[in-house]
């Protein structure tokens, strides 16, 4: 039996609850956090030039980084969640053709999307706001993050899911963690030392590619050294599942994919509708979209650890700890919320200054991100439901669900409480659409409970 089987049995069904979720999702929240900070760390440091013409050129760039991701969760969420469940199913042969095939998956899909952007740079740009004064400084550096660094940084992500899947948390964790570290380490390396004054964006976007690229080079590495008897072993591409795992990838992945785009999407036009206001505006709230997600990765982070248990749990039909799985990542994910709520509330000005000394530009942020961080709880809840249904297999319910947070409540929200009360509006609208979206998604879960498992769901957990 593999050293990947034995692991995920003692997580996945041995364990104690509580510590079987820590053990997942203590390490995936760290990475979650170091992701987040190696990001910040960008505009950070070009924030260190106080220039808001840089930093609102960086910060347009976030929206398409976040669809490069997007293609992770394709190829990863989509087959993570199915090696999970196929592993509760002990169908390992199937689990280790599915693993090889998101592979090539993600590889093919990122590597079509680098060339995309190369060719459709210029109109992109145009699209996301970018002006005359920040074209410059977006157009190189997604030349740098996306169309050179998109191949290994979709594949360092899908590795790292897939890796989770099969209870690895650790390893999983520790290379995207590293690889956020040397980011964090070489920006002001190249930004300050290595490139001249006027080419720090230049600097941070070589920063950020070469460290996905090393923490890409640790995940092929280590999954090498775990041998041919695992899960996780690359087979030939003529060795593909079953039509039906096929299709159980794309029913998770492209759920995942769609609203991880439709979260961009909405990123996008905060920020065309924010560029119509000032460049100032614009630099302020490219910050907060930042900071915000501080308190947001956490909660992705208890979800990406939850997540697997699920999936193993369900497919094996052990109801009743998958539900103790299910509150207990509840109830600490809405912790997390809550007192992040009352420290950005407390420290907002001060993480304002950390990014940029313009006294403009803080004073506008500070107000925008106290806002924005009221809804952290909302959006937990929210993606707390997605990562349920993808675990159970279920990509429809959780493309119902992105589709109607985006495209039906948080979008259409931008437009109308920009109409009513301009700059403001574009700032509470998240607040007032996950309200809804919330509401929405416990009337799903709450029916598809009922119908699929409830008499289960209400025993006991041993």
């Amino acid at each position: 039996m593999n050293a990947d089987k034995d692991n995920s049995i003692e997580i996945f069904e041995k364990m104690p609850v509580a510590k079987a979720v820590r053990t997942m999702a203590i390490p995936t929240v760290i990475s979650q956090l170091i992701v987040l900070i190696y990001n910040m760390a960008d505009t950070f440091f070009v924030g260190r030039t106080n220039n808001p013409l840089m930093v609102a050129g960086a910060s347009l760039i976030l929206p398409i980084f976040n669809i490069t991701l997007s293609v992770s969760g394709l190829a990863g969420i989509g087959g993570g969640a199915l090696v999970s469940r196929l592993l509760g199913e002990k169908r390992l042969d199937e689990a280790r053709k599915v693993y090889s095939f998101c592979v090539y998956l993600g590889v093919f899909v990122a590597l079509l999307f680098s060339v995309a952007v190369l060719i459709f740079m210029r109109p992109l740009m145009m699209m996301l706001g970018a002006g005359a004064d920040t074209y410059e400084y977006a157009s190189r550096y997604a030349f740098l993050v996306i169309v050179c660094g998109g191949v290994p940084t979709v594949l360092s992500n899908i590795l790292a899911t897939l890796l989770r899947s099969v209870g690895e948390s650790k390893k999983a964790s520790f290379g995207i963690t590293m690889g956020g570290i040397i980011n964090i380490a070489l920006d002001p390396l190249f930004m300050f030392v290595i490139f001249p004054d006027g080419m720090e964006i230049v600097g941070a976007g070589v920063a950020t590619c070469l460290s996905n690229c090393i923490a890409c080079a640790y995940f092929i590495t280590i999954l090498v050294k775990m041998g041919d008897s695992s899960v996780l072993k690359l087979c030939p591409l003529t060795k593909l599942p079953m039509p039906k795992s096929i299709a159980g990838i794309f029913i998770v992945g492209i759920p995942s994919a769609v609203s991880t785009l439709l979260f961009d999407l909405d990123y996008v036009v905060i920020d065309r509708l924010m560029s119509g206001y000032s460049d100032v505006a614009l630099a302020a709230i490219g910050i907060v979209l930042k900071a915000e997600r501080l308190p947001l990765n956490i909660g992705i982070g208890i979800c990406q650890g939850m997540m697997p248990i699920i999936a193993y749990n369900y497919s094996a039909g052990n109801y009743n700890r998958m539900n103790a799985v299910r509150r207990y990542s509840l109830k600490i994910g809405l912790l997390c919320a809550a007192v992040s709520i009352a420290l950005y509330q407390i420290f907002a000005g001060g993480i304002m200054n950390i990014f940029i000394d313009d006294a403009q530009t803080v004073a506008l942020g500070t107000g925008f991100l106290r806002v924005r961080v009221l809804a952290t709880p909302l959006m937990f809840l929210s993606f707390f439901h997605v990562y349920l249904f993808n675990g159970f297999g279920k990509g429809g319910y959780a493309l119902f669900l992105g589709v109607m947070r985006w495209m039906v409540f948080n979008i259409p929200m931008l437009f109308i409480l920009n109409r009513l009360i301009g700059m403001n509006g574009l700032v509470w609208s998240q607040v007032t659409a996950d309200i809804l979206t919330v509401a929405l998604s416990l009337v799903v879960y709450k029916r598809y409970e009922k119908r699929s498992f409830s008499a289960k769901s209400n025993e006991s957990v041993a």
